[in-house]
C-alpha cells in the first residue's frame, strides 16, 4: 500500500490542524493505521492508532484528549485531527500501516508501510 500524508503547517499555540494520510493500493481496510511523528534529535514516537472498523483507539498519553484518529474507509483515508496544539507538537508527522496488533503492540514501530511525512510546527 502507498500512502500520502498532507495538512500539516504552521500554526500557533493552542490552534488546530487536520492530518491526511491517502492509501492506494491494497484494500485500506484490511490494515490498522497509526500516527507517529519525530521531532529534531529525537526517536520517532508514537502518536495515535485506529483499528479496522474505527471502533477501537489508541493515544500516546501527551495526546490524548486533544487528538482524535478516525478514518473513513469508502474513501482510503485516514484522519488526525489534533485541538489545543502546543510548541511541544512540532514535528514531522507520519502515517504508516500494518496488518494487525492489539493492545500494547500497536504502539510500536513495527508497522509494514509509511508515508513519507508532513511537517506541523507549533509557534509559541
Amino acid at each position: 500500500v502507498q500512502l500520502q500524508a498532507s495538512g500539516g503547517g504552521l500554526v500557533q499555540a493552542g490552534g488546530s490542524l487536520r492530518l491526511s494520510c491517502a492509501a492506494s493500493g491494497r484494500t485500506f481496510s484490511s490494515y490498522v493505521m497509526g500516527w507517529f511523528r519525530q521531532a529534531p534529535g529525537k526517536e520517532r514516537e508514537f502518536v495515535a492508532a485506529i483499528m479496522w472498523s474505527g471502533g477501537t483507539t489508541y493515544y500516546a498519553d501527551s495526546v490524548k484528549g486533544r487528538f482524535t484518529i478516525s478514518r473513513d474507509n469508502a474513501k482510503n483515508t485516514v484522519y488526525l485531527q489534533m485541538n489545543g496544539l502546543k510548541p511541544e507538537d512540532t514535528a514531522v508527522y507520519y502515517c504508516a500501516a500494518r496488518d494487525y496488533c492489539s493492545g500494547n503492540g500497536c504502539y510500536d514501530r513495527s508497522y509494514d508501510y509509511w508515508g513519507q511525512g508532513t511537517l506541523v510546527t507549533v509557534s509559541s
